[in-house]
């Protein structure tokens, strides 16, 4: 493939993912993940995934500013950033793709827990630091874990804007600290700084279109789009390691 077909690649690849994860809340590292591991190689696609996320996940929390529950995005961060410290540190040397297989799984459990239990994902102040925790982690080591969390953020009753703009702002927490310990550990080069900035416009786009079309769901039909898509993330992630 060529250099030039490449770019026109990540940066489709880019804009489509990031208008999904503006619908659903989740769901665009994922998909985006293998794109950026077949051009760019495994340990630099997981740096410049993270400065897109960066970007894309920053557009969210804008166009979403008015409905997001930033005492709950404060809860999740004091679990969040340490954990994703540490997990960035790890990734620096060892990438898990069983982890990735575990998650993968873990989805597809939630979603079968949610309809049978609908209300047992609502976890107290301190259990849902432990999700940010939990999800810091394995956002450093796999990339991107948004369906993983989806579930508990639902269960606090939030949706469309609001469960948009606060999941995202949670994972905007996540992102900053990785790269912080991404340039700490070299794992962030210039190289991967470069390309992940490159792409913020496309990000951004993406953001902007899926905004218009969450405002235009009705609630319950975003509930359904949210599980298809914790479905299709479980599968791909438990299939093939992300």
């Amino acid at each position: 493939m060529g250099e030039a077909l490449q770019a026109i690649v990540i940066v489709a690849a880019t804009f489509a993912t990031a208008a999904l994860s503006a619908v659903a809340g989740f769901g665009g590292g994922v998909l985006l993940l293998p794109v950026f591991v077949a051009v760019l190689g495994s340990r630099d696609a997981v740096a410049v995934l993270t400065v897109a996320q960066l970007a894309g996940n920053g557009s969210r929390v804008w166009f979403n500013r008015t409905e997001i529950d930033r005492r709950l995005v404060g809860i999740f961060a004091i679990g969040a950033v340490p954990a994703a410290g540490a997990g960035a540190l790890l990734f620096a040397t060892a990438p898990l793709p069983a982890l990735t297989r575990l998650i993968g799984v873990f989805l597809l459990v939630m979603v079968a827990w949610r309809r049978w239990k609908p209300h047992a994902a609502r976890l107290d102040d301190k259990a849902f630091a432990v999700v940010g925790a939990a999800s810091g982690f394995g956002s450093a080591l796999v990339g991107s874990v948004g369906p993983m969390v989806a579930p508990f953020f639902l269960a606090r009753g939030l949706v469309r804007g609001a469960y948009i703009g606060t999941e995202a702002a949670s994972a905007v927490v996540m992102h900053l600290t990785k790269l912080v310990v991404f340039g700490a550990a070299a794992v962030l080069t210039a190289t991967s700084a470069t390309i992940g900035l490159a792409l913020a416009p496309a990000g951004a786009a993406g953001a902007w279109a899926g905004k218009k079309i969450v405002d235009r769901l009705p609630a319950h039909i975003f509930v359904l789009v949210i599980e298809a898509g914790l479905i299709a993330s479980g599968l791909l992630l438990a299939i093939t390691g992300g």
